[in-house]
């Protein structure tokens, strides 16, 4: 039945009225909080293409751990600088590792807090690739998950409540199920990078974390932005390997792709609001070109909408604040 009858704005007209019929919600529950480690004394560095985020030392560590458990945002995911880098990326899967000694701190600081270890050698290898090379450059799968194995696993014994592959291996979510089950740690859940693009949005994140490629870019590994078909297969796998949450990474730029894997499973869906997206917003809020609160809301809120359980976001902290 249409006009006059339906009067659609007749449940817009006041603010409880919104509230009521409102049909998508963000919540601190919704959140991942991402953390940069770096070894050193008393380093709180920022990082001049993501204002308001820190490289932390680990002696410093505590007070953001302590900032995020008070606001109560569930779970951070970890990224390391290494002091040192190879070829083979060991410093992904030393014990004492910096993601492995970090994972330590927080656990002593915030016990219930989550901690998502990123797994991947991009930001250990000397020549800033997801695995090892060969003579010519070229990335080589199956021994690439031979060390990604032993990443996964030094993470887990150090702690570790939750795994994050994020190098786009072919095969690697059932090669990090069966090292984690084989070794006691069939408890510990995977949240696989499942439809990670080669995008144009990781520029920050790569000054961040100190990994961009030497040479050559990710194309052949990452998947190419045009498709999103590929995005179903690449999910499906992932889920057929034993992946306990998949991801779509980036969020913005990807919105159907998050709605496609939304609608091919009940598992728990993440979505990376990744590091372009947000220094885009706070660069243009810094030149007062927009209202940084309100535009982050309705990212957010879309990113929700678009069918995501699980938001990785650098906006964690401001959101949980405007939210109360």
């Amino acid at each position: 039945m249409g006009f006059p009858v339906t009067r659609l704005r007749r449940l817009r007209a006041k603010e409880n009225f919104r509230r009521l019929v409102r049909e998508t919600h963000l919540s601190v529950d919704d959140l991942i909080y991402p953390l940069f480690v770096i070894y050193g004394r008393n380093v709180k560095q920022e990082i001049p293409s993501m204002p308001g985020i820190y490289r932390w030392s680990l002696d410093r560590l505590p007070e953001e751990i302590e900032e995020v458990a008070a606001l109560d945002i569930p779970a951070v995911l970890l990224f390391g600088i290494p002091e040192h880098k190879d070829e083979v990326g060991s410093g992904a899967y030393d014990e004492h590792g910096i993601v492995q000694e970090a994972i330590r701190v927080i656990k002593g600081t915030a016990p219930e807090l989550l901690v998502v270890a990123d797994t991947c050698l991009c930001e250990y290898t000397s020549h800033g690739h997801c695995g090892l090379v060969d003579e010519e450059g070229r990335l080589l799968n199956d021994p690439t998950l031979e060390l990604l194995q032993k990443t996964a696993l030094s993470q887990a014994q150090a702690g570790a409540d939750l795994i994050a592959p994020s190098d786009m291996m072919d095969g690697r979510v059932a090669a990090l199920r069966q090292v984690l089950d084989e070794n006691g740690f069939s408890h510990v859940p995977i949240m696989s990078y499942a439809a990670k693009y080669a995008s144009s949005f990781y520029g920050p994140f790569r000054d961040a974390a100190d990994s961009a490629p030497q040479f050559g870019d990710r194309r052949a590994y990452q998947m190419d932005p045009p498709n999103w078909r590929e995005a179903r297969r690449e999910v499906a796998l992932d889920l057929e390997e034993g992946a306990d949450i998949v991801m779509v990474k980036p969020a913005l730029a990807y919105l159907d792709v998050l709605r496609e894997v939304r609608e091919m499973t009940d598992l728990p869906v993440a979505a990376y609001n990744v590091s372009g997206e947000f220094s885009l917003v706070k660069a243009a809020a810094q030149n007062g070109w927009i209202d940084e609160r309100k535009i982050v809301l309705e990212i957010l809120t879309g990113i929700k909408r678009a069918g995501a359980d699980i938001i990785i976001t650098y906006f964690a902290k401001d959101l949980v604040r405007w939210l109360a």
